[in-house]
């Protein structure tokens, strides 16, 4: 493909951060040109959950009028703590909701409301609905032949390619396939929907979640005249005076180099596949432990290195480094190995997790981050960060496990595979994990006997909103509680992930790379996972990564705007 070598601004990566940025800058009348390293572009937003947590919107507003900007910051100061950022909290409060404003005005880009509460609904300020968005579902036919370089969603998380969104509005039918003749009704058509586009189209064309938000965003900014170029590894930055000019990237024709006249940003989604530099960020890494990621392994770091070769500076300062994601691995039957994300099964009732020990070690049914920095503490002293998800008969059966999916759906090739293990009795389930035995059948039964009414003294699960969301709202009376006590007895082994990485490059509150001292990198900005999180290693609600992301790439991408236009610009 021919290409110009020369734009006012180049935007390295694909994901929500960048395309956003770019989208933003051209209608400012910017020429843009987004290089993304892999053949398709999406990057880690492709295999997400397309939530965006931005506070006071239209749809905020209307599920939650009693909400303010005073309150987000103070819900902000309580979950940042010493990393909380006035000026970038106050940015991101003020920006967010034009920022989605001016997305579902100007371009393809719909958003849906969600009920989320915050993962901390308890804590000051925090709310059970109304600071929490989605991707509204879309037709990637509208992508026109671009369509087969959208990124596909995580193999693990579909049903013979079919996506969902997630929450329990969507899935709960077919939890309750076998039990509803409305469930029935809705899996059937959806089924038969999916199998037609399968033979039409190969492959999925209605599409959720995250792979919705990075489809609509790429047809953004592809309507408006923005190339995106797949499969141009951005090597190095050019530098001319201290000044970042260009990049050089790696193609199928070769090196090519490209010209910035106005600047070069970086959204390359972090570092969670730089083996060094997790090694030095991630507490269990650093301990030798097993880390499976999610994310794209193409997300190596490059755009904190090349920041680093221009001057820039990584900090690796945050408690927790990364939003973490309790995960197992499955190894398919065509050799691929996938990694699945625990973001449902935990919270339901007669799903117990519980440590080598056999101990259990914190409230299952918290976010996943919170459940994740649990693990990785209480494995501090242990050979591996590990904990094992147990339930019984009739929970497997009710909700699946992992990967397993619930019934009717079989189950024997997971246990074959030793992704699922099994056990007649506790301790026989015990022996097959590796788990302590009589620690085992011990923490059960002192789980059962508070569990058979809906209690767990021990962690408190089903005492928030947030637990009660995506649990079994027709469990009584707790719907994340129920004993765990008919044979046979299930397990899968979880190991800790991250959904993408929240220690970054230091940078303004507009996004531009800064130096040790302070002083700005003329002509180099960072955006999405690049960038040091707002939320300072913590993960108060959902979708905290692509809101804050997609808020400061709209900023940065009106202050490159601004300083081209000059001091008389609107």
């Amino acid at each position: 493909m021919s290409m110009k070598s020369e734009f006012d601004l180049i935007v390295v990566g694909s994901g929500a951060a960048g395309l956003t940025c770019a989208i933003t800058a051209r209608k400012r009348g910017l020429d843009v040109l987004v290089l993304e390293k892999e053949p398709v572009f999406g990057g880690t937003t492709a295999l997400s959950g397309g939530v965006l947590w931005v506070p006071l919107t239209h749809f905020g507003k209307a599920q939650n009028p009693a909400d303010s900007a005073e309150k987000v910051r103070t819900f902000l100061r309580s979950e940042c703590g010493a990393f909380y950022d006035e000026a970038a909290v106050t940015a991101f409060i003020e920006n967010g909701p034009r920022m989605v404003e001016f997305l579902e005005r100007e371009t393809s880009m719909k958003f849906v409301p969600t009920l989320y509460p915050d993962y901390h609904p308890t804590a000051p300020a925090g709310v059970d609905v109304g600071r929490s968005i989605l991707a509204a579902p879309y037709d990637i036919r509208g992508l026109g032949k671009d369509m087969a370089r959208l990124k596909s969603p995580l193999r693990t998380i579909t049903f013979m390619g079919m996506m969902f969104n997630s929450s329990n509005a969507d899935l709960k039918h077919f939890f309750r396939v076998t039990k509803s003749v409305t469930s029935f009704a809705y899996v059937t058509k959806r089924l038969l929907n999916h199998m037609k586009e399968l033979m039409l189209y190969r492959k999925g064309v209605e599409v959720t979640s995250g792979n919705a938000l990075a489809a609509r965003l790429a047809k953004s900014a592809l309507d408006l005249g923005v190339p995106i170029m797949t499969g141009m590894a951005v090597r190095q930055l050019q530098q001319a005076g201290g000044h970042v000019e260009g990049v050089v990237a790696g193609g199928p024709d070769g090196e090519q180099r490209f010209t910035a006249r106005h600047g070069v940003v970086l959204a390359c989604g972090g570092f969670p596949h730089d083996a060094k530099r997790i090694a030095k960020a991630y507490p269990h890494v650093r301990r030798g432990h097993a880390h499976l990621s999610p994310t794209p392994k193409s997300n190596t770091g490059d755009g904190c290195n090349m920041a680093e070769s221009a001057g820039g500076v990584v900090d690796i300062r945050f408690t927790e480094p990364a939003a973490w994601m309790p995960v197992t691995r499955v190894d398919f039957p065509d050799g691929e190995v996938g990694v699945f994300p625990h973001l449902l099964d935990r919270y339901k009732p007669g799903i117990i997790g519980v440590l080598a020990n056999g101990k259990r070690f914190t409230n299952e049914s918290n976010s996943y981050h919170d459940v994740g920095a649990a693990l990785h503490r209480a494995c501090a002293d242990f050979s591996e960060t590990a904990m094992w998800l147990i339930c019984d008969k009739a929970a497997l059966a009710k909700y699946g496990l992992g990967y397993v999916k619930p019934a009717p759906m079989p189950i024997g090739r997971f246990i074959r595979s030793g992704y699922l293990l099994e056990g007649k009795t506790l301790g026989d389930l015990a022996r097959a994990a590796g788990i302590d035995p009589e620690q085992l059948q011990a923490t059960v039964r002192e789980f059962n006997k508070d569990a058979v009414r809906g209690e767990d003294p021990a962690f408190g699960r089903g005492g928030t909103s947030f637990n009660r969301y995506l649990a079994d709202p027709e469990h009584k009376p707790n719907p994340c509680v129920a004993p765990v006590e008919t044979g046979p007895f299930y397990a899968v082994k979880v190991l800790m992930g991250d959904l993408g990485t929240f220690d970054g490059l230091r940078t303004s509150v507009a996004g531009e790379v800064l130096r040790e001292d302070g002083a700005p990198i003329s002509g180099l900005y960072a955006v999405g996972n690049d960038r040091a999180s707002l939320m300072g290693g913590n993960y108060p609600g959902a979708g905290i990564t692509h809101g804050p992301n997609m808020t400061f790439a709209f900023v940065t991408a009106h202050h490159i705007a601004d300083t081209v236009a000059g001091p008389q610009a609107a």
